[in-house]
C-alpha cells in the first residue's frame, strides 16, 4: 500500500471523485505554489469506492465556491499541528462569480469584457446567468467529464 505522509499545516481537499483531482489541481493552480502538494488518484473509500485526494501544505485558501459547484460532496479537512482543526462539508453555491460563463451572445456579460459573469442558484437547483436569465446548461465532454 502506497504511504503519503501526514502533513502538520495546510489542507486536505477529501471525497474529491475519482478521476477529478487533476482537473481540481489545475483549477486551484497548485502548480503555481511554492509548497508540498499530494495528488492521490484512485484510493480506496468505504463510501464512494474510488477517491481522489489532494494534500496541501501550508496556508492556501481554496476557492470553495469553484470546488462546492464541481463536487459538493467534497470534505475540507483545515490541519494544524497535525490534527484536524477544522472539517468543512460544501454545498452548491448559491452564487458563482467567473466560474461559469454565459453563452447568450446578446447577454451584456458577453458583450462588455469588464462585467463579472455572474450566476444564481435556482429553485430548480441550476444556475441562471444574473443579467439575462439564461440557464447555465452543463455541457459535458465525450469521456463523460464536465
Amino acid at each position: 500500500m502506497l504511504n503519503i505522509d501526514s502533513i502538520q499545516n495546510g489542507i486536505v481537499i477529501d471525497h474529491i471523485k475519482a478521476g477529478m483531482g487533476m482537473e481540481l489541481y489545475k483549477l486551484l493552480s497548485l502548480d503555481e505554489l511554492d509548497c508540498c502538494v499530494a495528488l492521490i488518484k484512485n484510493a480506496r473509500s468505504e463510501k464512494y469506492g474510488r477517491k481522489d485526494i489532494i494534500k496541501i501544505e501550508g496556508n492556501l485558501s481554496p476557492d470553495l465556491e469553484i470546488l462546492g459547484y464541481l463536487d459538493p460532496n467534497i470534505t475540507i479537512c483545515i490541519i494544524k499541528d497535525g490534527r484536524i482543526a477544522e472539517k468543512k462539508r460544501l454545498t452548491l453555491p448559491k452564487k458563482l462569480k467567473n466560474v461559469i460563463h454565459c453563452r447568450n451572445p446578446r447577454c451584456i456579460c458577453s458583450i462588455e469584457g469588464e462585467i463579472d459573469h455572474i450566476f444564481d442558484l435556482s429553485e430548480n437547483g441550476r444556475y441562471r446567468c444574473r443579467y439575462c436569465e439564461q440557464e447555465f446548461q452543463q455541457q459535458r465532454s465525450a469521456n463523460g467529464s464536465h
